[in-house]
């Protein structure tokens, strides 16, 4: 049987919802347009993108009786009928995001209504980010991001847009697994800390992916470990990039004086940042951002005792 072309379908739905669709047609035309501004933060490059219809995902209710009374806006029959699919291995439905924060933005959700996880789920991940080579994959946990806890899904974006996939390889690096064929590593010296797996074939990069996540704490009532997580493949090579976290989000999260709407996920700890209230973007510094990180993300000694349950 030959082999599909996915990122020649997936062109083509692009093409064809940027075309046909008006809200995704009207909404990439605006992100075209949108306020950008840049920060440094430490060694880190951060993005700020003023952009109002994300605040969507920003303000989402995950609760379960917020999720319980609405609709899953992933599963089929609550979707727009102009929205397409690309059905990917009988698993999983690739669509565009008519909401998008990337120039190409893809959401690719499992076609069964299962809760969001990654458990047994990392190959899908790399098969996918093989197939859509010209995309970044990531993972949203279901308390670190993501606006559809109760539905299975990735989502994707074009390579290129996130500073932190270039960053991590310019960053100190401890060498904590490496056997020749992949490595498990510390990245430090950035604004904040992540684990980079590289590995030459996906089941050496989906078993170091497991070594990792057995290490990973999981806080009482959580499902799995807090994290976000970022997969791409490059020169014949599968990168994951793993960010533990410890909160949900900021203490300084709402829309009241001194507050930030911002519920930081992968692409935030990839290094843009969509921001959906004006006022928060004309306002963030760069102290804000650290802040958050520093509040969200691993600390060293967070750190120090993973690597040891790795040991």
């Amino acid at each position: 049987m030959a082999e599909i072309d996915y990122r020649n379908q997936v062109t083509r739905l692009i093409e064809r919802q940027l075309s046909d669709w008006d809200v995704a047609k009207h909404n990439y035309g605006a992100l075209k347009a949108c306020k950008l501004r840049s920060l440094r933060v430490g060694a880190s490059s951060i993005v700020l993108q003023f952009n109002p219809e994300r605040i969507r995902s920003s303000a989402a209710k995950v609760d379960a009786a917020s999720l319980k009374a609405r609709k899953c806006f992933l599963c089929a029959q609550n979707q727009p009928v102009q929205q397409e699919t690309v059905e990917w291995n009988g698993k999983y439905k690739i669509q565009l995001n008519p909401y998008p924060i990337f120039p190409l933005h893809l959401t690719i959700s499992e076609l069964r209504h299962v809760p969001q996880r990654i458990e047994g789920r990392m190959p899908h991940m790399l098969a996918l980010a093989h197939d859509l080579s010209d995309f970044v994959l990531f993972y949203n946990g279901p308390r670190c991001g993501a606006s559809a806890p109760d539905h299975m899904h990735f989502q994707a974006g074009n390579k290129g847009f996130l500073p932190y996939c270039k960053e991590v390889f310019e960053s100190k690096l401890s060498h904590i697994d490496d056997d020749g064929d992949g490595f498990l590593a510390l990245s430090q010296g950035m604004a904040r800390m992540s684990f980079l797996i590289a590995a030459k074939t996906a089941l050496r990069a989906s078993q170091l992916f497991d070594m990792l996540e057995r290490a990973l704490p999981v806080s009482a009532g959580d499902p799995e470990p807090m994290q976000n997580i970022l997969c791409w493949t490059e020169a014949d090579t599968y990168y994951v990039v793993v960010f533990p976290r410890r909160k949900h989000r900021p203490h300084n999260y709402g829309d009241g004086a001194g507050q930030f709407m911002l519920s930081p996920a992968s692409v935030d700890m990839g290094g843009v940042w969509a921001v959906p209230v004006e006022k928060d973007f004309d306002a963030l510094t760069s102290a804000d951002v650290q802040a958050m990180f520093d509040e969200l993300c691993m600390t060293t000694d967070d750190a120090i005792n993973i690597i040891q349950r790795l040991k």
